[in-house]
């Protein structure tokens, strides 16, 4: 049997009310050291908590807003997830359905035995253009699974796939704002369409009728859509459709159905059969039964208490500048007051530390140090050093300054954090109200983008106040 034995999403803390752009609900927006590598490495982390990293083999990201056009960005998300350095990684570009593209491969190739374990992680930060319809419906967020053969929490029994050729939803290479054709035409000829057909190819593989599902899980391009398609295929929209959460969250592309699917579980029991259908140029119909095992890994940092842990925005101009859409350079607004000369030597070097957020532990003494160092501080041993990651702890605030000449964040809040289990270092505080910083506070870990320079984004850890207990 080969499946979800692990699952994990991340919505971010921010959101803006709808009203400001004439609709009615919220939508959750990625903050502005946020983007679809920082979000799909959350997720990850979330999935991973708790186990055996060592044993995954393989890391697929999928995306359609890397922040690179060419450079992987599943590399990135293994290393700062702490994924062992003999993993096989690839990336899933430029379709909506690039998740559960991700998901069936993994799929494959545990069964196939090329890994035993796979990690997918997916996350889209999409722009529509200001007021249009896509910047309303659209939001952002990421969901990560694992695919194994032992400890199954959700069989994938069986799926049905079907491609076309459509020109409906599409950004080029030198757009930032996504295109779409006609709204009826899109509905009607695209999602509509090869909705039904893959639906009904996968009901036909497996001898199945719509009554025997208990959730049906279908991404939405618009809040209206999938009630629709569940309609016109024998389901039941007010008992098995999965909510597309439009009014608290928003379409997150890639990463959309697979966090709707994290919802669907946070809910399930052992015994339900899940639908699960993705979209873009063609579309996944996907079979899951859920397991025994389910009750050891949901609800642990769930889709629910991610959309109940916000902070609202106070303004559509805030929105805008963290897009980079309010100033022509805004990335070098954003990140000149922390930039230094990039050297790729010197990060290729501390990648450890930079991405890993490895510490040094003393092996003579057991004290933990960050960044590594050669003597130990406390023992005067040297070179006795075992590298040990600090990305998973949380920590505690020692002390901390703010830096009132900020250009953004403002102000910059700079703690000093003594890591639970041991270890003290320093580092930018995001997502916070300055107001409510304070010695003792409990911070977790957060990777971030933090400043850019000559074309290279730079990834670091901050900390954040505990957002979920």
């Amino acid at each position: 049997m080969v499946g979800i034995t692990s699952y994990g999403v991340y919505i971010p803390l921010w959101r803006m009310d709808r009203k400001l752009i004439r609709m009615r609900g919220e939508k959750a927006i990625a903050h502005f050291d946020e983007d679809s590598i920082t979000m799909a490495v959350a997720a990850g982390m979330n999935c991973l908590n708790g186990s055996e990293r060592a044993s995954v083999d393989k890391a697929f990201f999928a995306s359609t807003t890397f922040p690179y056009r060419e450079k992987q960005g599943a590399s990135l998300v293994a290393a700062a997830c702490d994924l062992p350095h003999s993993i096989a990684t690839a990336d899933f570009a430029n379709s909506l359905k690039g998740g559960t593209s991700a998901l069936l491969s993994a799929v494959d190739a545990v069964k196939g035995k090329s890994a035993s374990r796979v990690m997918v992680t997916a996350a889209d930060t999409r722009l529509g253009a200001p007021m249009e319809d896509f910047e309303r419906t659209s939001g952002d967020g990421a969901a990560a699974f694992v695919i194994g053969d032992k400890d199954v929490a959700v069989s994938i029994e069986a799926s049905h796939s079907v491609s076309t050729e459509i020109m409906d939803v599409w950004r080029t290479q030198h757009d930032n704002f996504v295109r779409s054709w006609e709204s009826r035409f899109v509905d009607f000829a695209g999602y509509q369409r090869m909705g039904a057909e893959a639906v009904g190819g996968l009901l036909q593989k497996c001898n199945m009728k719509p009554a025997d599902f208990s959730k049906v899980v279908f991404y939405a391009p618009d809040p209206r859509s999938p009630m629709g398609l569940a309609k016109r295929l024998g389901f039941d929209p007010k008992t098995q459709l999965q909510d597309p959460l439009f009014d608290a969250l928003g379409n997150t592309g890639t990463s959309f159905p697979l966090i709707l699917l994290a919802a669907a579980l946070d809910e399930s029991k052992p015994g339900d059969s899940i639908l699960l259908l993705s979209y873009g140029d063609g579309a996944d119909a996907i079979l899951l039964r859920v397991t025994e095992k389910i009750n050891d890994i949901k609800n642990r940092k769930g889709v629910k208490q991610y959309l109940d842990s916000k902070r609202m925005i106070n303004d559509y101009p805030t929105y805008l500048l963290w897009r980079g859409l309010l100033h022509p350079d805004s990335e070098q607004v954003y990140y000149t007051k922390f930039q230094e000369n990039t050297a790729v030597p010197a990060m290729w070097r501390e990648r450890n530390q930079i991405f890993r957020l490895h510490g040094g532990k003393c092996r003579e003494c057991d004290a933990i140090q960050f960044p590594p160092q050669r003597v130990c501080a406390k023992c005067h041993s040297m070179g006795e050093f075992d590298e040990v990651r600090l990305s998973d702890k949380k920590g505690t605030v020692f002390t901390f300054s703010m830096d009132y000449t900020s250009l953004v964040d403002f102000p910059t809040v700079i703690p000093i954090v003594d890591f639970d289990g041991g270890g003290r270092a320093e580092f930018y505080m995001t997502d916070r109200d300055a107001e409510k910083v304070d010695v003792g506070m409990q911070v977790e870990m957060t990777f971030r983008k933090l400043f850019f320079d000559e074309g290279i984004y730079h990834y670091y850890w901050k900390v954040m106040p505990v957002r979920i207990q």
